[in-house]
């Protein structure tokens, strides 16, 4: 896989960009629990009532509120309201707000930072606290007498008609200490969350008290909260819209990039390489496997990136809702950890042999489609069924295996996600029964909690499809690194001009791949211009061998083609079968029409030179029997044609091309001896200023060639012409004996 991520490179903009907008959508995601847990705490328990600081106190009440903070504190916290009368120039403005203005001094509160107000929060918490304790026990003996008992203060004999909070104004600061002390105690198991929400009624009946409508603040800050949840939802959204088309983009491109390249490598291979991989695999690679890589480039792009913003995000936001309960989260992604490792290793193996089996059971498939004909006429229909049926459910089984352990996560997450849930309400519970955590913060930590969960979820569906994956990107890169054996050279030459087209076989030695033995042996012989030089011999001689040398498709092991005058090996592939027409053993044709196919050979030809093609390849008879004609339908492979008919148009597929070199390798196998012989006049007529290489079985197709090669075992046995070989080679002999009388020779 890792082979591979050079194509992403024109990418890489995409990808950035898909990034961003991962981490834009993942901390909108991470900020919902967040809201929630605002909306639960402050909008719903804590009557919409934000801060322990108001924003507006009366000045009586500040009085009381600053009896209990330190010379620093007070002078501090006062620095942050303004006082305001009826005298002051804002009067108006805030007699609407606060109708109690009209009644007595307030103090309005200043903008400040969030520093200030974080750290004037406990401490206007503290002081409404310790206020509103004292009016509680003020109001309830029992309650007055326990203080009394704790901390020697009786406020219970305080004078009728004396106002507490101006004795305790005038009390010592020793006095002052002591008495706070005495709720020091709860303010440090509450902390600073608990004390702001403890806060927040007195705060409230602050507001009461200016006269200010203290019953829309919930409502208020519920809506507010509410439509900044569906800004954040819907951020989040437009993000994942967002990153599906770029991720969607990235993939097609990247498929797209590796289809093409893998296609234009398979086309500049050689014979060699196509050795090496099979039709089949070469298919399922460049289709399924590349089909891989683009669904997990997807999902990488969508979940690899993802998760861990959420996971990591989700940790440190869910530990500062409660830092206590972080061994739950740490339970989970142990379990959840160890699940990923086990299915990784159990489902990994099947995972490498799955793309083979693919393979297996595509060139089972062609195998069978191909030849089908030839099935049915040895009745080997069941076996080929049971053949077919084993690479089935070989692979079936497979996939049903990785399945089975891919199915059981589901399940196993879910038992983790309600066990985290249960955990989560039971402890939460007891922190809130003990004042220690909000209601909203255990729900936002339940929350963080499952998108930890399935963080982990995506990242262990990327577990499982990567392997796959992985497998894929390296049978991908494997044809892409796959360098040909036969190259251009790096400073080509030019064929002399005027071009002849003589070639010449200097001492040829010719090895395949990977043999022990050469299949040929020091040949040499020069077929001229304007003749023709035929090749002949027993099956396995290597007549073939030595045409497919000429054009490339194999290098020589030993020795040299030259063709006029120039090592093949020195000019480019291009030039080099520009100059030759090809005809192979076997015609194969491509889907689309006869003139389509005949304009391989030149896509600038006429209609006339296509005519005239078809003319000397004795083809015009079966396409004018068709009302199409030149249009007339060719099927995949020419399978609505004969094999006559298809040699026919192979050979006038070369013929088009008007080449100065001619091959034709057991071109006429498939043509009756009548058509053969009017074939072979008209192509004496039409190219006999071309070189004429021609491999055949026929003794009547090459009598009259001006030069036969006679092969055996890789050997030439015999050269010269059809009398000379009658006189002089045992083998031609022989040949010609078993196909023609004595008289038909002569």
């Amino acid at each position: 896989m890792l082979r591979l991520l050079k194509y992403l490179k024109p990418y890489l903009l995409l990808i950035i960009i898909a990034i961003a907008l991962l981490f834009v959508q993942a901390n909108a995601d991470l900020a919902l629990p967040d809201y929630m847990s605002k909306i639960v705490n402050i909008g719903i328990q804590q009557g919409g009532v934000a801060n322990a600081i108001p924003v507006a106190v009366r000045q009586t009440e500040m009085n009381k509120l600053t009896i209990f903070m330190s010379a620093a504190d007070k002078t501090r916290a006062l620095s942050d309201f303004t006082l305001v009368d009826k005298n002051s120039p804002d009067y108006a403005a805030n007699v609407k707000l606060y109708p109690d203005l009209a009644n007595e001094p307030i103090y309005v509160l200043n903008k400040i930072s969030s520093t200030e107000i974080t750290w004037l929060n406990p401490v206007m918490g503290k002081s409404f606290l310790i206020v509103s304790g004292i009016q509680e026990i003020l109001a309830d003996p029992a309650k007055a007498a326990a203080m009394a008992a704790t901390s020697g203060f009786d406020l219970s004999k305080i004078p009728p008609g004396m106002d507490i909070f101006t004795i305790l104004a005038q009390l010592p600061a020793a006095q002052l200490a002591q008495l706070s002390s005495t709720f020091d105690a709860k303010f440090t198991a509450l902390g600073d969350s608990m004390i702001i929400q403890a806060a927040a009624a007195p705060v409230k009946n602050e507001y009461i008290a200016l006269g200010m409508d203290a019953g829309k603040l919930s409502s208020n800050y519920i809506l507010n909260i509410g439509v900044l949840m569906l800004l954040v939802t819907l951020l989040s959204g437009t993000c994942t819209i967002l990153v599906g088309y770029l991720s969607a983009r990235t993939a097609a491109g990247l498929a797209r990039d590796l289809r093409r390249n893998v296609f234009n490598r398979v086309e500049s291979f050689s014979a060699t390489e196509f050795d090496k991989f099979s039709t089949a695999s070469l298919i399922t690679r460049s289709t399924n496997d590349i089909t891989q890589i683009q669904m997990v480039v997807i999902m990488m792009m969508r979940m690899v990136f993802y998760a861990p913003i959420i996971g990591i995000g989700g940790v440190i936001r869910a530990i500062g809702k409660s830092a206590n309960m972080w061994w739950i989260i740490a339970l989970a992604v142990v379990v959840l950890f160890g699940l990923i490792l086990t299915v990784f290793a159990i489902a990994l193996p099947k995972f490498k042999i799955i793309q083979s089996l693919i393979d297996r059971l595509n060139l089972v498939t062609r195998e069978n489609l191909s030849g089908m004909m030839v099935i049915r006429a040895f009745n080997m229909q069941g076996f080929e069924e049971a053949r077919f049926d084993k690479a089935n459910v070989d692979l079936t089984s497979n996939s049903l295996f990785i399945n089975r352990v891919m199915v059981t996560m589901m399940p196993v997450m879910m038992l983790v996600m309600n066990g985290v849930t249960l955990l989560i309400l039971w402890v939460g519970a007891h922190q809130v029964a003990q004042s220690s955590m909000q209601v909203g913060d255990m729900m936002a930590f339940m929350q963080y909690a499952m998108q930890i969960v399935f963080a982990f979820l995506m990242l262990a569906m990327m577990f499982i499809i990567l392997p796959r994956a992985a497998v894929s990107g390296d049978r991908i890169a494997d044809v892409l690194e796959t360098k040909p054996v036969i190259n251009d050279p790096e400073v080509p030459n030019q064929f002399s001009e005027p071009f002849k087209g003589t070639v010449e076989f200097r001492n040829v030695s010719f090895r395949y791949p990977g043999a022990e033995e050469d299949v040929l042996h020091n040949i040499s012989f020069t077929a001229q211009p304007g003749q023709t030089t035929a090749l002949i011999g027993t099956t396995g001689s290597g007549k073939s061998t030595i045409v497919s040398l000429i054009p490339r498709f194999y290098d020589v092991t030993e020795g040299s083609v030259i063709v006029d005058g120039t090592d093949i090996r020195e000019v480019t592939q291009h030039d080099l079968r520009d100059r030759i027409g090809y005809v192979p053993q076997k015609g194969t044709l491509f889907s689309g029409t006869i003139e389509t196919n005949l304009l391989y050979g030149d896509e600038n030809a006429s209609d006339e030179e296509l005519k005239k093609a078809a003319d000397i390849a004795q083809a015009t008879e079966f396409i004018t029997s068709n009302p199409e004609g030149m249009q007339t339908e060719v099927a995949q492979g020419g399978m609505n044609v004969s094999g006559g008919q298809k040699q026919r148009l192979a050979i006038a597929r070369a013929l088009v091309k008007k080449a100065p070199i001619y091959i034709f390798d057991d071109s006429f196998s498939a043509l009756d001896f009548k058509t053969d012989a009017a074939l072979r006049k008209s192509l004496k007529e039409h190219t006999g200023s071309s070189t004429m290489m021609i491999v055949t079985q026929r003794i009547a197709t090459i009598k009259n060639a001006e030069q036969i090669i006679v092969l055996d075992e890789g050997n030439i046995v015999g050269k010269g012409s059809h009398d000379e070989l009658m006189k002089d080679c045992e083998i031609y002999r022989g040949i010609a004996l078993s196909q023609l009388s004595m008289e038909e020779l002569s």
